[in-house]
């Protein structure tokens, strides 16, 4: 996963509220076992009927309890296929939430008043490691869990968190080898 730190640019605006993740991607295009492929189905039918009209910029700015619904992890993989780094709203689902933190993909909650602001704006930056959002109405702070950060700043998922104490799991291992046959007792 790539570290994130900066992510500046454009601002594309989904302005609905309970957008859940059956929206966000729906259920016939979870057959793919990669990460990569999603972006295509990204809103797939609000895009085609004409509801919504969305272009990749590296922000996205939504409404609240958006991801709820389903814990469907194709939703982020999605909306970062899609070209989406960072998603602003006043609030997301729990699950979408974590889901995105995984993957390297912001999720900020600041005030609605806020994502207005941003979205009027069209163009902010979002600096992971201050915290904050900058755009043409002001800077805003957001909070991100400590470990959370880490990860982000770092690009570290949880195979890479894991992968940093390599050592400390290799000396537990030697220091339980044992050359006896595995043996159970009834």
């Amino acid at each position: 996963m790539d570290a994130v730190e900066v992510i500046e640019g454009d601002v594309s605006v989904l302005d609905r509220a309970d957008v859940d993740t059956d929206q966000i991607i729906p259920k016939q295009f979870l057959k793919r076992v990669e990460r990569t492929g999603f972006g295509e189905f990204l809103f797939y039918d609000w895009i085609r009927d004409g509801e919504i009209e969305l272009e990749p910029n590296p922000i996205l700015v939504v409404g609240r309890n958006f991801g709820c619904g389903s814990s469907r992890e194709h939703a982020p993989w999605a909306l970062q296929d899609f070209g989406f780094e960072a998603i602003v709203g006043p609030s997301f689902g729990d699950i979408f939430y974590v889901n995105c933190t995984k993957v390297g993909l912001l999720p900020v909650i600041v005030s609605e008043r806020d994502c207005d602001g941003i979205a009027e704006a069209g163009r902010a930056r979002i600096d992971l490691d201050d915290q904050t959002v900058d755009y043409a109405g002001g800077v805003v702070r957001f909070e991100v869990d400590e470990e959370v950060k880490h990860r982000l700043l770092h690009g570290l998922d949880e195979i890479g968190t894991t992968l940093q104490r390599s050592e400390r799991i290799a000396g537990f291992e030697r220091s339980h080898a044992t050359h006896a046959p595995a043996t159970t007792s009834l």
